[in-house]
């Protein structure tokens, strides 16, 4: 597949699609055509040679990036980060707290990677680079980040997909950069004439009750735009907060009661899977829609951090 030439989304902001899963509009890189050019993601290692042939198609050299930023370090948003900076000999990677000590030392990330990927982990991901600590700067809640004289970044902490997990707000564009805490954007279904967005609750720090606190903290910025990993901008600000938070205790809710019937992940999967297709149906969305074969993948990976947060609240009941 080729890749498509960067999307230019305004306010200085081009947008390059890093084909995850060999997919469009999946993950993608945020490039913010500023004195100090910064990066937004690198999706995993195969994305590399697309952000590398976006920067080139907007006459950026490799040498002139400054700033890689990570919302957080799950190998779908960082795992290319390593490779990409070896190639950026000015650039510094910027990381949550809680997240830095993971792209020095990979290790457990991978591990935790493959038990949720199995066999198809190295065609997913390919090699994890890791990063000299020396080569990192560490954001937290409040933090900024001068990228022009025009031009400073706000860094907000934002779990509920991951305790390592910052979220960026832009006051140029006013939009917010959510990497998954808003959620993902089944960017498939615009040309349909749907917006759809959905929870994601990955493993193993899926907690309801902080993704629906940052997602309140979203709300207190009156964004115009926001920003998704997983895909694209939309300015459709109050729907998407409707819609995920709608879907958080319904993804809850089936989670319950899966453990209460003895049914594994699979099943909850295909539960959820089932609710999205109903849903879908009202708006004309036929079950053989190429949108799910994206949306049923990640409906896997979320029914395992659903699963895994109920067992955890309930070992602490105990």
């Amino acid at each position: 597949m080729q890749a498509k030439k960067p999307i230019d989304l305004g306010y200085g902001i081009h947008l390059i699609d890093g084909f995850d899963l060999g997919l469009p509009f999946r993950t993608g890189t945020y490039i913010f055509d500023e004195e100090e050019l910064t990066l937004i993601e690198t999706g995993p290692g195969p994305s590399v040679p697309y952000i590398k042939q976006g920067l080139k198609d907007l006459d950026f050299s490799l040498e002139q990036v400054k700033y890689i930023i990570l919302t957080h370090i799950h190998l779908d948003h960082a795992g290319g980060a390593g490779l990409l900076l070896k190639e950026c000999p000015n650039a510094k990677v910027v990381v949550h707290p809680r997240g830095a000590r993971h792209l020095t030392d990979p290790g457990k990330l991978i591990a935790g990677a493959r038990a949720v990927y199995g066999e198809k982990f190295d065609e997913l991901f390919g090699s994890i680079v890791p990063i000299p600590e020396e080569r990192l700067l560490i954001k937290g809640e409040g933090d900024t980040l001068v990228i022009s004289s025009h031009r400073t970044l706000e860094f907000i902490d934002t779990p509920g997909h991951a305790k390592h997990h910052f979220s960026i707000f832009d006051p140029v564009s006013n939009g917010m950069f959510t990497g998954d805490t808003a959620g993902i954007h089944y960017k498939w279904l615009e040309e349909d004439g749907v917006d759809f967005f959905l929870p994601t609750t990955s493993p193993n720090h899926f907690d309801p009750e902080a993704m629906v606190n940052s997602i309140s903290r979203f709300r207190k910025y009156e964004l115009d735009r926001l920003y998704f990993g997983h895909f694209g901008m939309t300015e459709k600000i109050d729907e998407v907060f409707r819609q995920v938070t709608e879907w958080i205790p319904i993804f809850v809710k089936e989670g319950e009661k899966a453990l209460e019937s003895g049914k594994d992940i699979r099943d909850l999967a295909n539960s959820l899977r089932n609710r999205v297709s109903q849903h879908l149906k009202q708006f004309k969305i036929s079950d053989n829609h190429k949108v799910f074969k994206v949306i049923e993948l990640d409906l896997q990976v979320s029914a395992m951090g659903v699963i895994d947060y109920l067992q955890k609240k309930q070992s602490l009941k105990k």
